[in-house]
């Protein structure tokens, strides 16, 4: 049986052999490594660094001046976090590296905004064949071309590099979205952080706005079935049948791009991140007028707007479409009525039905006598001769004070004589 002076002895040597262990443990690193060190000395050729390793490491005047810093930027007994960049170099060294310590810093920034989805902003502050360089703490960010916002397609190699080059000194926001230490590589995306501001405008936009209230906007793109308008940082959407109170067979008949308008909050769907907008809403509705102006059995001159299988649509004032049946159209049942009719021609009309809450109004040519009719059509003839006579008139006072104009005599200095 083993003495307790034995037994402690063997338990003390365990206890050493653990702490040389864990000892071991703790001075033991490895290239790439980021440690924390002491600086013990300074001189021009850089930084001489205690990280607790059998040996203490170099930091070079090259490294420092990466950072853009100096050697004279350092104190003695300052901490320093370092990367072991070489554990034995040719020379027997251990080199460290400030400048790598501080890019892992920005490496890990890099990957909590890209976890996090926050979106930062930045410089460019160069330009390449397929995009342009970002300038993130000591790292450089890449953005590729297809993720600038606004940069024009079709554009030739040298006028997409004019371009890009353009855009060097400009502050962008953007949001990561690759962060790749091994390959280090370090991307970004405008685009993708504008849609991201987008939809965080629009969301806050959707809380200020209220159903039933106005707002000015700009008009920022048409399509075929409405209008987008700029709320101010977020779009609402028109339909193509609350642009106006008539009939809009497309969008640009009522708006072009870059138009100021006021509109009218028709609807919004927080869920769907849509804002349905009115224009005509805001107007007097036209049909709230027609029982004040028309009345059955009126003559009325109107415009075919359009024409359809069933009849023709025509544009009467104020702003309102009637209908013109095709069984309105001709007595003879045989013939095609629609033959003789075409898109902007004026005819003459007789009011047959009015349905104003209802927003419908119902007009014949049959019902149209021939003595009304070929008084209409005199009248037609001499507005039609009026405005030739009016246009001659015009054109003959500008031809005759054009000629006037070139008649008349110019001051000339007098001719100095001796």
């Amino acid at each position: 049986m083993q003495s307790e002076s034995a037994v402690r002895d063997a338990t003390e040597e365990l206890d050493f052999a653990a702490l040389l262990e864990e000892s071991l443990a703790q001075s033991r690193v490895e290239r790439g490594d980021i440690v924390s060190g002491t600086v013990l000395s300074i001189d021009s050729q850089g930084l001489i660094v205690d990280i607790g390793w059998k040996q203490d490491g170099i930091v070079t005047r090259g490294d420092i001046e990466r950072m853009g810093m100096h050697t004279t930027d350092f104190d003695v007994n300052a901490e320093i976090n370092v990367a072991v960049v070489n554990l034995n170099d040719s020379e027997g060294n251990l080199i460290l590296s400030a400048a790598q310590a501080r890019q892992n810093e920005d490496w890990k920034r890099a990957e909590t905004l890209m976890n996090d989805e926050t979106l930062w902003t930045g410089e460019i502050t160069d330009v390449n064949r397929g995009g342009v360089i970002v300038s993130y703490g000591h790292l450089r960010g890449f953005v590729p071309a297809s993720h600038v916002l606004d940069l024009p397609r079709g554009l030739k190699e040298e006028e997409r590099l004019a371009h890009l080059q353009g855009l060097v000194g400009n502050e962008i926001t953007f949001k990561v979205i690759e962060v790749n230490r091994k390959r280090r590589r370090l991307v970004f995306s405008q685009l993708e952080a504008e849609h991201e501001n987008r939809a965080a405008r629009k969301e806050a936009l959707l809380r200020e706005l209220s159903e039933g209230s106005s707002r000015k906007g700009v008009v920022s793109g048409i399509c075929d079935f409405g209008a987008f308008v700029d709320l101010g940082g977020a779009d609402g959407l028109i339909h193509i049948s609350e642009l106006a109170w008539r009939r809009v067979r497309h969008p640009s008949q009522v708006v072009a791009v870059g138009d100021e308008v006021e509109v009218y909050v028709l609807n919004l769907d927080e869920q769907g991140q849509r804002i349905g907008l009115s224009l005509k809403r805001l107007q007097p509705n036209p049909w709230s007028l027609v029982d004040d102006i028309y009345h059955i059995g009126q003559l009325v001159e109107g415009v075919i707007s359009r024409l359809e299988s069933f009849g023709a649509f025509i544009s009467l004032e104020p702003g309102i479409e009637a209908l013109l049946h095709v069984s309105q159209m001709a007595a003879n049942p045989d013939e095609n009525p629609l033959r003789h009719l075409y898109e902007g021609q004026k005819l003459l009309m007789r009011i047959i039905s009015i349905e104003s809450d209802r927003q419908r109004l119902g007009l014949s040519l049959t019902e149209v006598t021939v003595a009304e009719k070929a008084q209409w059509e005199e009248r037609q003839l001499e507005l039609v001769a009026a405005a030739a006579e009016a246009a001659q008139r015009d054109a003959e006072q500008a031809q005759s004070d054009e000629q006037a104009e070139m008649d008349e005599p110019t001051e000339t200095e007098p001719v100095a004589r001796e």
